[in-house]
């Protein structure tokens, strides 16, 4: 893809040197769990998905080959979501990222983001092409497929709680309660618990909290719009730390107006 749209808000704080990245690295990828990239071009990749240089970032990393689908992958669904307004060039992007985790996976079946960042691109297709449409097609599966072994080999993987968290509730919000179970194994119990692990492990994190409303929302819809809307105020409210934070905070602030 030749055109990136840019990242719109002043990225004066986030731009790292390696120095700066190696120091905050525990902070901002207390989510993923990545570990801190000894290759010096991956540095430089990273360093242009925390600035939001999204198209930057994926093109240093795939001159890495498959060493560099962390980011890659991070950053093209980053982007995709927010940042792509064209619905076309969202699912080729969205395509592409999944081709990508299917080569990592393969190359690489012990690393966790291998497995996670594929069912965060699927989930996110899923999102553009309809959860629905998505589900007659068989992606619940993979997905959930995904998050498991990432669960599986990094217990501790706050996005992948937050995604098998969201998996569960949008079963359930799609298929009902009874469906959901019976077909999908869904449970309102298991999408509660993932959500709430999420924050646990990264109270800090904007998106942990976005998502644990949004799942809420899923399963109680006004029920507990209560506790939706004050997710969303809390995630607000934060400071970003890099650039993909900025642009979740942005999205809360969007969605309280």
């Amino acid at each position: 893809m030749s055109k990136w749209n840019p990242f719109p808000y002043d990225d004066s704080d986030f731009r790292f040197d390696v120095d700066s990245l190696q120091a905050s690295w525990a902070e901002l990828h207390r989510g993923d769990c990545e570990p801190f990239p000894g290759d010096t071009a991956l540095q430089q990749a990273w360093i242009a998905f925390h600035a939001g240089d999204f198209g930057k970032a994926v093109k240093l990393a795939d001159a890495i080959g498959v060493g560099g689908h962390a980011v890659a992958n991070k950053a093209t669904g980053i982007y995709a979501n927010y940042l792509e307004e064209d619905e076309g060039r969202q699912v080729k992007l969205f395509q592409a990222a999944i081709a990508r985790a299917d080569e990592a996976i393969e190359a690489l079946p012990e690393d966790p983001n291998a497995h996670y960042f594929r069912a965060f691109n699927l989930g996110r297709y899923s999102q553009t092409i309809s959860v629905v449409k998505a589900i007659k097609q068989g992606f619940a599966g993979k997905i959930r497929e995904s998050l498991e072994l990432a669960l599986e080999l990094q217990p501790d993987h706050a996005e992948a709680h937050t995604a098998m968290g969201l998996y569960h509730a949008e079963i359930i919000d799609k298929m009902g309660k009874l469906m959901g179970s019976v077909t999908y194994g869904a449970s309102e119990s298991e999408a509660l618990e993932h959500l709430e692990t999420a924050v646990e492990l990264t109270p800090e994190s904007p998106i942990a909290h976005i998502e644990y409303a949004n799942g809420l929302y899923l399963l109680y819809g006004d029920k507990r719009l209560d506790e939706v809307t004050e997710a969303y105020v809390k995630a607000s409210e934060m400071e970003p730390r890099d650039a993909m934070e900025c642009l979740d905070i942005e999205y809360a602030r969007s969605e309280l107006e």
